[in-house]
């Protein structure tokens, strides 16, 4: 049985998760992610919900994982980022 190492990343604002996992070869996005326990570090991870990608592409939970995938879990957007452009615009204007 082959192995491979991925990393698992989650970025809050003031802190980063990172974890570097070794699974078997075959493995899926949805098996790193439970292999790498980065659930249990915030409440509001849900592989489930999140958006998750691979190198800032989206992925799904089934795609199979290749040596040094990096998995990255997406927080939800609190506001949509060109109405925050528009708001610092503003802020700044004044």
């Amino acid at each position: 049985m082959n192995k491979i190492k991925v990393t698992v990343i989650y970025a809050l604002p003031n802190i980063q998760f990172l974890r570097k996992i070794i699974i078997k070869s075959g493995s899926t996005v949805e098996d790193a992610l439970l292999a790498s326990n980065i659930i249990s570090e915030d409440k509001k991870i849900n592989i489930y919900k999140n958006k998750i990608g691979i190198y800032g592409i989206i992925t799904h939970l089934k795609h199979i994982v290749k040596e040094g995938d990096q998995i990255e879990i997406y927080r939800n957007l609190t506001i949509d980022p060109k109405e925050l452009r528009r708001k610092k615009l503003n802020f700044n204007k004044n």
